[in-house]
């Protein structure tokens, strides 16, 4: 039985500058919701009691977003703001949470580390804290992961078709489809260009891994950005035990960068019963006056 999760949230978040100056990245709104608060809640949904975040300096801002706000608690229930009132006690009783900090911006490898005696020598899922990860079905896609882990019992990835044009951006994977969907991989390559890819299908941010990540992480050489890859762990570790990838039934919203932060936003907008109609009416208004030259 997997219970615990870690959350890697210790990026710098560059590519945001200058609204991640002060703030992280994990805390960008999706309208009104931080990102982070939607990876905590598909590893509740997903049956995970403990998790644990992995934060860096101005990070704050994470912690104090799952922990009670007594103030604001008091001038809601003062104005009769129930059903508000009601949202924000929930964020802080969603789960277990604790958090440490990351001393050195060293990557993913070295930030995942940091869990080593959190999780007790036991296996334990990983969702990074940047990515929302919707399921096709009701099962979130680290739920999926849980449940083959009860069959291999052995390290998994999610992974996900993208556009070959595309895969210099992600890390993407190569082995043998056992089963539908499962593959036994035989190495993961991190960023290829589309003529040196194996294949297509990209690490979606969601792991199961073991405790023999440990051992193989604290042995991975920093790469050429002076950072420890995960990547490169899990390849040492296709050589020690079996690793495999999930194609998951769901769907990665990558925020990575503003383009897509936007085109996010954007689609769970139009997702919104109280935003969706006047959204969806503004966005038709705005193409025109774009068509035509006005101002709108």
């Amino acid at each position: 039985m997997i219970s615990k999760a870690v959350i890697p949230a210790a990026g710098l978040g560059t590519r945001f500058l200058p609204a991640t100056k002060a703030q992280p990245k994990e805390m960008l709104p999706i309208i009104d919701t931080p990102v982070i608060q939607f990876v905590v809640e598909e590893a509740v949904r997903s049956g995970i009691e403990d998790v644990l975040i992995i934060t860096g300096r101005n990070k704050r801002a994470i912690n104090d977003h799952f922990d009670r706000s007594f103030e604001l608690e008091q001038f809601l229930d003062e104005r009769a703001e129930h059903d508000l009132l009601r949202q924000i006690r929930n964020i802080s009783e969603l789960v277990r949470l604790f958090s440490v900090r990351q001393k050195d911006q060293r990557g993913l490898g070295d930030a995942i580390l940091y869990a080593q005696q959190h999780v007790n020598n036991e296996p334990f899922a990983v969702l990074l804290g940047d990515t929302i990860v919707e399921s096709d079905n009701d099962t979130p896609v680290t739920q999926q992961l849980m449940q083959f882990y009860t069959q291999v019992h052995a390290s998994l990835v999610a992974v996900e078709e993208v556009p070959h044009d595309k895969v210099s951006r992600y890390g993407v994977i190569s082995g043998e489809e056992v089963e539908k969907g499962l593959f036994r991989l035989d190495r993961l390559v991190e960023k290829p260009s589309p003529d040196e890819a194996p294949t297509n299908l990209a690490i979606a941010g969601r792991y199961i891994l073991t405790p023999r990540v440990f051992d193989c992480l604290e042995h991975t050489p920093p790469g050429k950005s002076g950072e420890i890859q995960l990547t490169d762990a899990l390849n040492e570790m296709v050589g020690q035990e079996p690793v495999y990838a999930w194609r998951m039934d769901g769907r990665r919203y990558d925020i990575g960068n503003r383009l897509d932060y936007l085109k996010t936003t954007v689609e769970f907008a139009l997702r919104r019963k109280d935003l969706a109609e006047p959204f969806r009416q503004f966005l038709d208004e705005a193409l025109e006056s774009d068509r035509s030259g006005a101002d709108y």
